[in-house]
């Protein structure tokens, strides 16, 4: 299983801020800054399904407790699904369910069966030691990738569905009210969630366009050999 973690993103206060040139958004007159919403989240690409959780800071004492008890009643839900006493030795599972293939040698101690792959930005506090140790002692594989790297960017693509339906149009009061809206809206999705795919139709129906633009038709040569003179 692979997930994915952005917990720091913050939730914007405003509507989307897309505006013809020359005319930008505004605000209300009674606009005041009243804080900072953000949305710890937790994406199952291949499901859709979202676990989330606002908060208004994101401290190591906010973060991992939560992250710990998103990863164990997933942990729980892979158990009763396939229980590790009836999982093959590792030599035999399949590549991406060996811990060698993402630590790039064999473990230097024994660990439990690789249950999750975790997708998750380098900030310090993800690798603090006690965090990781957690990880490996519970079948998680910790993957880091750089802030805005591609993977990561599927959390960041679902986030930026679900705050601007939990917040366009609307003139939030105060942080608290942002984090109903943001939770109500995460729980309107996990109703019938979307799956998250590489290469969908809308890639491909882009890749198309591209095509039509460069060669007027889908005919067009991908490598363009000189002409002999």
């Amino acid at each position: 299983m692979r997930m994915k973690l952005d917990p720091i993103r913050p939730s914007p206060s405003l509507e989307p801020a897309f505006q013809p040139e020359g005319r930008p958004a505004l605000q209300p007159h009674e606009y005041e800054r009243g804080g900072t919403a953000k949305l710890l989240t937790l994406f199952r690409p291949i499901t859709g399904q979202i676990r989330a959780k606002g908060v208004v800071s994101v401290t190591n004492a906010v973060l991992h407790p939560w992250l710990k008890e998103q990863l164990s009643a997933v942990l729980a839900e892979i158990e009763q699904e396939h229980p590790a006493a009836t999982l093959p030795p590792e030599a035999e599972r399949p590549q991406y369910a060996q811990w060698e293939t993402w630590l790039g040698h064999p473990p230097c101690t024994p660990k439990p069966p690789l249950r999750i792959v975790l997708v998750l930005d380098n900030l310090a506090g993800h690798r603090s030691y006690e965090l990781v140790q957690w990880f490996f002692e519970h079948g998680v594989m910790p993957l880091y990738t750089p802030v805005g790297g591609s993977w990561l960017n599927m959390a960041e693509s679902v986030q930026r569905i679900i705050v601007p339906r939990a917040l366009a149009g609307q003139h939030p009061t105060d942080a608290q009210q942002i984090i109903d809206w943001l939770e109500q809206t995460v729980d309107g999705w996990n109703t019938n969630p979307t799956p998250f795919v590489w290469n969908g139709k809308r890639r491909r129906r882009r890749e198309q366009a591209r095509l039509r633009r460069l060669g007027g038709s889908g005919a067009a040569i991908r490598v363009c050999n000189p002409i002999a003179s």
